[in-house]
């Protein structure tokens, strides 16, 4: 019997983040369309040529996106809002741009042809941290092929002499994940197969000979209509003259097993990361003319793999059957290369194996399956030396971090009074006005800060002076919300590298990259910290630039801390030990910074939860265990402060409505969503709810270059009220200004100030 190796993704980023650089140069107006497109296809030969040298035998085509996955689906099948003027035709790379960032006239670099819309909404993509474009569609809604690129791209990797294997979001899937307007999406799928049955003959055309397609919905829990529409999809697009490797991921079928097994596909893949419990049901009940793929090495953490470990469960599945091994998923979730790091600390980084390294691993599995383990020798022997250290080495565990977390009782994720009591408290301390204003934590990193971060760490600049410059932007940012009306202030954030790496950098039990990059979204990148040990914080991290910005102005200055779910779920987790634990102890590290910044005076603290929702998990059945330590771990970060300190969060792109009571267990103070793309759709739930806490819906859409109107905002906020008591909202954007310019933050920002002034209505802050 035979093992193949297949790669179902490869980051789209480049080692050095080449693509993020060519976007962001084309939406600068710097590098031209023909520039992007060839940069674009250098980066996929060389990722094709490096998959092929490490031993990956079956490589994936239209993996490549220039944005998002999601959204090239929804481009490829005619899905285009009207908005966006879509003519029928070729998409236009600046309505596909548009489509991702929105856009705004036809001065705008990034406009598509004289418009201003908004861009699609964004949400994660599963349990991940990847953001995708949720496809917009509407009753009556026409589909057609308005794409070549997944033929296109087939063809450009078979004339450098790699036969890919080419990559296709599934119907069921496309449209699960999708939003209706006036329709469910799913009733939509007898349109919709007919562009499927079109792509795949297009691609047997080419000479494509199997077909990689992903139905990672198919690890959800799903009724009976879902399990209707995948019978009748693959019914459809069964010998289209093409084999289907059908492809899951994120977690196990369950009791989506039978219905899987019967379908006409012929292959399938399985992840045994997330579900190694399901190899044998699977093998019991899929039948062997379907070829299986093996998903045994972790495509969404850095853990090297016990090798011995994977062998000794598929080596009796292999004398039975040809099998594939791969990774559990894309592995756009990993960081590229390993080699790349030159200061990571040995120890650790013997622990660890990144993208390159994974395929690596795979390649020693099929050939000890193949040729035998006396083949591969100094591999095996690498991985067990690697394993052995790691569960030895007095790094990972620390007795005063589990006695501490031991000690935990039930006062400590307890506010002393009920919201209602600390409500009439904090509005006396912090005498605001209707609908305050705020904004979410950070201000814009310009080339200038980042220039002056870089020379810091190169020892250009000495500490002195990089202080003296980092207290300039920020008395410069604070004077200037000062200027503008804006009511709760923030410092800016301009020393800190990102909201996650800046504490673990600070905190006992995080390791970092240089180069460790993950895709967010678009040319979002983001270095997840590595939580490999017990955590506790050594010192105060925020304590000296929240006094030097309260000094800097008489009103109120945000404390502001990433909680603890965010700062797991945005790590790469040590897997030694269960998440909840790991949690518990940031938790207790961020409560030790609350107290600490309390006791300087601060009246308002913000502890950011981004990402809560993003780690629920995907079975019903599992989420409440998740959503208790979770909330827990909020709570016991959170619940020390007296009643008259406000407590904030923050959390970006989730759909609330599942875990509205979670939410509403959190027990903060004041809560900001993002709101803008929705229209404030997403605050439908809260009032449904009767969320009694304040909430501050966001008016601006800081994820695209859009700078809204002051009426825009205006109408945004009208819309909240008529869900919300006026008296409980809040006025601020969806999302930090990080990644904007100063020249779209200033007017939005006076806009939104306006708009907030604007709907003052005289005692509506004090109405019952």
């Amino acid at each position: 019997m035979a093992i193949t190796v297949a790669t179902l993704g490869f980051p789209r980023i480049g080692p050095r983040r080449e693509l993020k650089f060519l976007l962001e140069g084309h939406w600068a107006g710097k590098k031209s369309e023909a520039e992007l497109r060839e940069g674009s296809a250098a980066l996929r030969a060389a990722t094709w040529a490096r998959q092929r040298a490490l031993g990956a035998d079956i490589l994936p085509s239209g993996d490549f996106s220039l944005y998002d996955h999601v959204l090239d689906t929804s481009v490829m099948v005619g899905a285009i809002p009207a908005r966006y003027q879509w003519d029928g035709g070729d998409v236009a790379l600046s309505t596909y741009f548009a489509m991702a960032r929105g856009t705004q006239g036809a001065a705008h670099k990034a406009c598509a042809h004289g418009l201003d819309a908004t861009a699609q909404e964004m949400t994660k993509w599963f349990d991940t941290n990847y953001h995708y474009m949720v496809p917009e569609l509407e009753a009556g809604q026409r589909f057609r092929v308005s794409s070549t690129r997944l033929v296109d791209e087939f063809l450009e990797a078979k004339a450098l002499g790699y036969h890919t294997r080419p990559v296709l979001l599934g119907p069921v899937s496309y449209l699960m994940l999708a939003k209706g307007r006036g329709v469910e999406p799913l009733s939509l799928l007898p349109a919709l197969l007919p562009v499927y049955d079109e792509l795949l003959a297009a691609l047997a055309d080419a000479g494509a000979d199997w077909v990689q397609i992903d139905e990672p919905c198919l690890v959800l829990d799903l009724d009976h209509a879902q399990h209707s529409a995948f019978a009748q999809a693959y019914a459809r697009l069964a010998g289209r003259g093409v084999k289907l490797m059908l492809t899951t991921y994120f977690g196990g079928l369950g009791a989506n097993l039978g219905l899987v097994a019967g379908l006409p596909v012929d292959g399938l893949h399985i992840d045994l990361v997330r579900a190694p419990e399901q190899l044998g049901a699977v093998c019991a009940r899929v039948p062997k003319t379907m070829l299986l793929s093996l998903g045994v090495i972790d495509g969404r953490n850095i853990w090297r793999a016990d090798l011995d470990a994977i062998l000794t469960r598929i080596a009796p599945i292999a004398t039975t059957r040809d099998l594939i091994v791969a990774p559990s998923c894309s592995l756009l979730h990993t960081p590229i290369d390993l080699a790349l790091e030159k200061k990571l600390d040995p120890d650790i980084a013997a622990w660890l194996a990144f993208a390159v390294q994974k395929i690596g691993e795979l390649a020693t599995i099929a050939k000890a399956l193949n040729e035998g383990e006396a083949d591969v020798p100094a591999e095996l022997a690498a991985a067990r030396a690697a394993a052995a250290t790691r569960r030895s080495s007095p790094r990972i565990h620390d007795a005063a971090v589990q006695a501490r977390l031991a000690g935990i009782d039930a006062a400590m994720v307890e506010r002393r009074s009920p919201f209602a009591e600390r409500r009439d408290l904090q509005r006396d301390r912090l005498a605001l006005p209707a609908f305050p204003t705020t904004t979410i934590g950070s201000f814009p990193q310009t080339p200038e800060v980042r220039k002056a971060r870089a020379a810091h760490m190169k020892g250009e600049i000495d500490d002195a002076a990089y202080a003296r410059y980092l207290r300039a932007e920020t008395r410069a940012a604070i004077k200037w919300q000062e200027e503008v009306g804006l009511d709760v202030l923030v410092h800016g954030e301009f020393e800190r590298n990102d909201m996650v790496q800046y504490f673990g950098q600070q905190l006992a039990g995080f390791a970092f990259t240089q180069s460790g990059w993950v895709q967010s979204y678009g040319s979002r990148c983001v270095r997840p910290p590595i939580l490999y040990g017990d955590v506790s914080r050594p010192a105060a991290m925020t304590v000296e630039w929240w006094r030097y910005a309260q000094d800097q102005t008489d009103k109120p200055m945000k404390g502001m801390l990433t909680g603890p779910v965010t700062i797991l779920n945005w790590s790469f987790v040590r897997d030694d030990q269960p998440r909840a634990v790991s949690c518990r102890q940031i938790a207790l590290a961020i409560r030790d910074e609350v107290l600490d910044l309390e006791r300087a005076g601060a009246a308002v603290i913000q502890i950011d939860e981004a990402a809560l929702r993003e780690g629920l998990p995907l079975r019903r059945g599992d989420w409440q265990a998740y959503l208790d330590w979770a909330v827990e771990a909020f709570r016991l970060s959170a619940s020390g402060v007296a009643d008259d300190t406000q407590i904030h969060t923050h959390m970006c792109y989730s759909e609330f409505n599942d875990i509205i009571a979670a939410i509403g267990a959190m027990d903060a103070d004041v809560i900001s969503i993002e709101t803008a793309r929705s229209q404030m759709e997403l605050l439908d739930v809260f009032a449904d709810y009767a969320y009694p806490n304040e909430i501050g819906p966001g008016v601006y859409d800081i994820h695209s270059p859009r700078t809204p109107a002051e009426g825009e905002m205006t109408a945004l906020l009208k819309l909240a009220s008529q869900r919300l008591p006026a008296n409980r909202i809040w006025v601020n954007p969806d999302c930090g200004l990080k990644t904007r310019q100063w020249d779209e933050v200033r007017p939005a920002l006076i806009a939104m100030v306006a708009a907030a002034q604007r709907l003052r209505v005289k005692g509506a802050y004090d109405a019952a």
